[in-house]
């Protein structure tokens, strides 16, 4: 293992000891931005309510290639389930362990390293160089990257190409590169009815009967046919509350909650305008809050994904597959600035599990596919 692939290694196991569980950072974005200032970074901290985010930058000129990322990580469990200590990052068997390990101080500590060695090959490069990096992304996602691109877009501050170290990877590191992201819209559902004795039930209205019909019904639409990005929207139901606890008791109304994870094909407002009508022609009496969690985004071509491919390419000898699949991330915040915006990062097998991992040469591997997008976009 060469001195630069071991520095990777080194600076994911300093990461990982930092027990940054959202919306801690716990000094893991001082710790970057000293080793970016030593290269003329500029840090520029943003705090927001309890979150902690920096926006790093190297140059004033355009374009502007912003690596994006989070510090903080979900909570480890039950500890006494984990093989080793969660925060006491620890080789075995090729794989660094612990948490945060692929999701995603790994990617956080490659995107510095490779930035540390394209600035050593091309300190006159191109362009400016970008970090966004939050607290925030595992949690409310409230003061995090959101709250940091209203800043930058305030002042008119744009980034051309953004990278985000989101764990894509799905068999081999560099085997997918997520190119968009579906969109989340969220409805939380009170449907009213009457309460009253289950014997006379003359006298009540059963809410759950009454709103079985109208999601039994939204649960058969077929939104859209989807598109060769996108597979088509999804309706899901995904909690449903209601009654006293009481065998004999007609319950006053049902709380339903559900989600649709929709395609470019539709707009949110479609989908409200649909529901709200199906709703409405079942003669239902009801409240319903919305939830925007993220538009859906698509970088479907341009210099950031021909960037990315063939650094792959060179790096593993293989193509990605590019793929919208999976949940949001923060990419959603950064592509409505016109950025063109791609997720790249190991392996995913293990996130937000008991004994989370990376494998070792895939954190090498990922390093240098960084440092030759980088090379691909800004050296002259």
């Amino acid at each position: 293992m060469s001195d630069q692939q071991s520095a990777v290694l080194a600076l994911t196991k300093d990461l990982i000891s930092r027990e940054s569980v959202t919306p801690e950072d716990a000094g893991c974005q001082p710790l970057m931005s000293e080793r970016l200032e030593a290269l003329g970074f500029v840090t520029e901290t943003m705090v927001f309510e309890d979150t902690t985010n920096m926006w790093v930058r190297k140059g004033d000129a355009d374009p502007v290639f912003c690596f994006a990322g989070h510090t903080d990580v979900v909570p480890s469990g039950p500890v006494d389930a984990w093989h080793t200590p969660p925060f006491e990052p620890t080789e075995i068997d090729g794989y660094l362990h612990g948490r945060g390990a692929a999701d995603m101080k790994g990617s956080l500590a490659a995107m510095v390293v490779a930035t540390e060695r394209f600035i050593a090959k091309h300190p006159d490069h191109k362009g400016s160089i970008a970090f966004l990096i939050t607290s925030d992304e595992e949690g409310p996602f409230i003061n995090g990257t959101t709250r940091v691109v209203d800043t930058l877009e305030a002042r008119n501050e744009k980034m051309t190409w953004a990278l985000v170290g989101e764990p894509s990877s799905t068999h081999k590191v560099g085997d997918v590169i997520k190119n968009g992201r579906r969109g989340s819209l969220s409805g939380d559902l009170f449907v009213k009815g009457v309460q009253g004795h289950v014997a006379y039930p003359h006298l009540a209205k059963n809410p759950i009967h009454l709103a079985s019909p109208a999601i039994a019904e939204l649960s058969q639409i077929q939104w859209d046919q989807g598109n060769d990005f996108f597979p088509p929207t999804s309706f899901q139901v995904s909690n449903i509350n209601g009654g006293t606890g009481a065998t004999n008791v007609v319950p006053g109304d049902v709380h339903i909650q559900f989600n649709f994870r929709y395609s470019t094909e539709v707009t949110a407002e479609e989908l409200i305008k649909r529901v709200e009508g199906i709703l409405d022609a079942h003669g239902l009496e009801y409240d319903l809050d919305w939830t925007y969690n993220g538009l859906p985004f698509l970088t479907a071509a341009g210099d950031l994904v021909e960037a990315a491919v063939k650094a792959i390419e060179d790096t593993v000898h293989y193509t990605p597959q590019l793929l919208t699949t999976g949940g949001t991330s923060d990419g959603r915040f950064l592509a409505p600035t016109g950025a063109q915006v791609l997720e790249l990062g190991p392996c995913n097998a293990t996130i937000h599990k008991i004994n989370e991992c990376v494998s070792i040469s895939d954190l090498e591997h990922l390093t240098d596919m960084y440092e030759k997008i980088l090379e691909n976009l800004l050296a002259k």
